[in-house]
């Protein structure tokens, strides 16, 4: 959403082309990426039965959420939905983030990156006839002692293509509305969620936008955004629809874990008193007393959700990160085996457990963790920890090699290629030449580094 704007404002002036990837690069630099097993599944069951219903499920599209307080959602590559922590954590209920990852699959099933892609090349083109052409006027102001007419001559038309950008992508956020509503029905959702929501951001936003030109919005006014789709949303067969008790369990708990992780103590204390022993409130106490108040203070309170639901794997999950982090790795082994075997092998799981075992400098467990690590790489290629701790686990059974190209492989997913480079090279020393492993290590060598793509031909 947000970004779109970004996009196209920008195209509207004079500035050179900027690549997707680089825009999404820039856009999301310093902002956190949340990786979290429990919050990744649920995320997951709200999205792959809209996407199916869109015909995108496989296209491997993933949620990826970001560790912002605000509110917001947007697509910009076609393969990842993006959503900020706050958006979770202010949405009361599953249906409302449904609702949003249906809203934004109506982005990427109706092409509209693609398409505002090919607006954006056509405004900078429009947008440099337009400088040559105000430059002209200024010359031509110049010689006659009216020098102001040029200026407005560029000003005027800059200010005409960026509000037929602006237009543009309103409409995108229409259809997108429309689509998203679609996709609710086809998967028998209510839409009930999307309209409560952008009802509530619209009262939110309302002062800031009385004195706001409509026409400078990415989005359609939000009081006009709303009252189009109540119209549609309204006539679904599925309005009354309401979310099942475990599915509102599941969210109120991924509620609570986001507020016991990135709230202080005392925030926590007043959305979570001691007097509410629902099993969010627990939960969210649970954390916050792991990241605050120490291992003995959190540990009972840890047991008391184990035994209360024995087969969670995200509370043993817990058990063993507050061990493993509280400098007590052995300990932490047991929790996150359990938290593996009920999670069927969550490849985050797996890795931390990996991390705990590299962290007891048992060269007898060397093997273990690398093939944990070696299973999960295969489910998370891009996780940089991943390797860091496969590089390990080789160093410690001695295979100098392959801990050089896991590595490598570190380096490389972190950006870094510069270290990848030079510790693929090392690599290919100590490896067979023509192995599987010698070849990966190859390739990272062969990637040129970014100042190298850069230089002009």
């Amino acid at each position: 959403m947000t970004l779109l704007t970004a996009f196209a404002v920008a195209a509207a002036g004079i500035a050179p082309s900027v690549s997707p990837a680089r825009a999404q690069d820039a856009a999301l630099r310093g902002m956190p990426v949340i990786r979290d097993a429990e919050i990744e599944q649920l995320l997951r069951d709200y999205a792959q039965p809209i996407l199916r219903a869109a015909g995108l499920a496989k296209q491997n599209v993933r949620v990826v959420v970001l560790g912002d307080r605000s509110f917001n959602a947007f697509v910009m590559d076609g393969r990842h939905i993006f959503i900020n922590a706050g958006a979770l954590f202010d949405a009361k209920t599953p249906n409302e983030i449904i609702g949003v990852f249906a809203h934004e699959t109506g982005h990427l099933a109706g092409g509209h990156l693609m398409k505002l892609r090919e607006q954006l090349a056509q405004a900078q083109t429009a947008s440099i006839v337009a400088m040559l052409l105000g430059v002209g006027a200024m010359v031509a102001g110049a010689r006659s002692g009216a020098g102001d007419v040029g200026a407005a001559a560029i000003m005027a038309p800059q200010s005409a293509i960026q509000r037929t950008l602006l237009a543009y992508v309103r409409t995108q956020e229409d259809q997108a509305d429309h689509a998203g509503v679609k996709f609710l029905n086809a998967t028998g959702q209510s839409p009930r969620g999307m309209v409560e929501l952008f009802t509530h951001l619209t009262n939110e936003s309302l002062f800031n936008s009385r004195h706001i030109d409509p026409y400078l919005q990415s989005h359609p006014m939000p009081a006009e955004r709303v009252a189009a789709l109540s119209a549609i949303a309204k006539a679904s067969p599925y309005w009354e629809h309401k979310d099942s008790a475990e599915l509102q369990l599941r969210h109120d708990m991924m509620r609570a874990k986001l507020s016991g992780f990135m709230d202080r103590p005392d925030t926590v204390a007043r959305r979570y008193p001691l007097g509410d022993h629902s099993l969010p409130a627990r939960y969210a106490r649970a954390i916050s007393a792991y990241r605050h108040a120490g291992l003995a203070r959190a540990l009972p309170l840890i047991d008391e959700l184990t035994q209360a639901q024995p087969n969670n794997p995200y509370f043993f999950e817990l058990k063993g990160q507050a061990l493993l982090e509280g400098g007590r790795p052995a300990d932490a082994v047991a929790p996150l085996r359990r938290a593996a075997q009920l999670s069927h092998g969550s490849p985050l799981i797996e890795i931390m457990l990996a991390q705990a075992l590299n962290a007891t400098n048992n060269k007898a467990v060397a093997e273990e963790a690398a093939g944990l690590l070696r299973s999960a790489i295969l489910r998370e290629p891009d996780a940089p920890e991943a390797y860091a701790q496969l590089a390990m686990a080789y160093g410690r059974k001695g295979d100098l090699a392959n801990a050089d190209l896991a590595s490598a492989q570190a380096a490389f997913t972190r950006g870094d290629i510069v270290t990848a480079r030079q510790l693929a090279a090392r690599a290919k020393t100590r490896l067979p030449v023509g192995s599987p492993a010698w070849v990966r290590a190859d390739d990272i060598v062969n990637v040129k580094p970014p100042a190298a793509r850069n230089t002009p031909r």
